[in-house]
């Protein structure tokens, strides 16, 4: 058997019912890998698990950081290896799901992160010189690191040089791969046809929950500034509070906000050969993907 079995794949796709299910026939826990779901009180527009799901089965790496706070690909990396581990001594084989990419990556291969925390003032004080000149400085200080840096990206080329001014060591001389010993089953989720109806439907679902009222809340609180309020979903009912576009409008930009990023979501997880890809509208999946875990 594996030492781990991920779950992923695109929003929408029915990640998180697959995974429930598994869960309780493994009798597992699930370790969430969704960049959002590890925020505290952005609940229903990221799709966090229900009480009763919660109830029903572990779920861990959620609710760990507040929303004023920063999580970085390191800090989630370190407390899922460590989780990991602990299930590993008990003779558990835990789910990794979500869809956010980095996430898993970071812990199927072993990425090796800096971990250098976020410095708000050096970042602002190197935006301030401009992309182009932080482009240049980048590529005398790290010309490795520039080869996979578009001279556009402005994040990026940011973290490399705030990696350098506060390490001293460039980002390219810290960062590799330390893969992880145990092996690894990796099942996707795509659909074959297009899924436009789904993300319509889980829409739907999120505004009849109380989503509308969760972001009214999470703006009273934070204020509307606050960085998070500006991610998929949250910034659109944002907009329509702020009297920018009308809900109808809202609901119809999330639709297609979604749709982009849902396609950006594949592309990344097409890119890996090792992800063994089901489809999500087969009545039969999940005795499908049982089927291929037992036969490990």
């Amino acid at each position: 058997m594996p030492g781990l079995i991920v779950i992923c794949g695109a929003t929408a796709t029915g990640k998180s019912s697959l995974a429930l299910s598994l869960a309780e026939r493994l009798e597992t826990a699930i370790l969430s890998a969704d960049s959002r779901q590890v925020y505290r009180e952005f609940n229903i527009g990221t799709a966090k698990p229900t009480d009763r799901d919660r109830e029903l089965i572990p779920h861990y790496l959620i609710d760990i950081c507040e929303p004023t706070e920063t999580l970085t690909v390191a800090d989630y990396q370190l407390q899922a290896q460590t989780l990991i581990e602990k299930f590993h001594q008990s003779n558990t084989i835990p789910l990794l799901v979500g869809g956010t990419g980095l996430y898993i990556r970071s812990i199927v291969q072993g990425l090796k992160i800096p971990r250098v925390a976020p410095n708000p003032e050096l970042r602002s004080q190197l935006a301030s010189l401009g992309q182009h000149q932080c482009y240049a400085m980048l590529q005398q200080i790290d010309p490795i690191a520039t080869q996979k840096i578009h001279a556009n990206d402005t994040v990026r080329t940011l973290r490399a040089l705030e990696v350098f001014y506060i390490t001293g060591s460039t980002i390219s001389e810290q960062q590799g791969e330390n893969p992880p010993t145990y092996p690894i089953l990796q099942i996707g989720l795509d659909s074959e046809t297009e899924y436009t109806q789904r993300i319509e439907k889980r829409t739907a679902q999120m505004f009849a929950s109380g989503w509308l009222n969760e972001v009214e809340m999470l703006c009273d609180r934070y204020g509307y500034d606050l960085p998070l309020l500006n991610t998929l979903g949250y910034q659109e009912i944002k907009q329509y509070l702020t009297g920018e576009i009308s809900l109808i409008d809202a609901k119809k930009l999330i639709v297609l906000h979604t749709r982009q990023f849902a396609k950006r979501q594949r592309t990344w997880f097409k890119a890996y050969p090792e992800i063994e890809w089901f489809d999500p509208d087969r009545a039969n999946l999940l005795d499908k993907v049982w089927q291929r875990i037992v036969n490990c």
